[in-house]
């Protein structure tokens, strides 16, 4: 039975054979390397983006607030101290979404200290 499959001849037409390989690699464009370029452009945008003062989670799931922004890096200052990390290592920010008004109050309150 399966040597009547394997020399049954090709049914069907070489174009449209490369009309379905074309609309196959349509799909992956728009599916699967489109989504990622532009999670890859939110990124270094969101890192761009960090200001000093702002609460972050980094990708290991330490807590901290930004300390200083350097060229290749950022200090994060948690409890048990200030830890230099490179940007990559944010994963999120958190001051909007979990501390809401007193996010912009800390923020006040940086901001006060620092021009003293």
């Amino acid at each position: 039975m399966l040597t009547l499959f394997l020399q049954a001849p090709a049914q069907g037409n070489s174009t449209t054979m490369l009309m379905m390989m074309g609309v196959m690699i349509v799909g992956f464009y728009f599916l699967m390397i489109r989504p990622q370029m532009r999670k890859q452009k939110q990124e270094k945008k969101f890192q761009e983006d960090l200001k000093v003062g702002s609460r972050v989670v980094l990708t290991s799931g330490l807590h901290g607030r930004i300390a200083q922004i350097q060229e290749d890096g950022v200090v994060i200052e948690t409890l048990s101290g200030k830890l230099k990390f490179e940007k990559a290592a944010i994963s999120r920010e958190f001051t909007a979404t979990r501390f809401g008004d007193k996010a912009t109050a800390d923020k006040k309150e940086t901001t006060e200290t620092e021009k003293k």
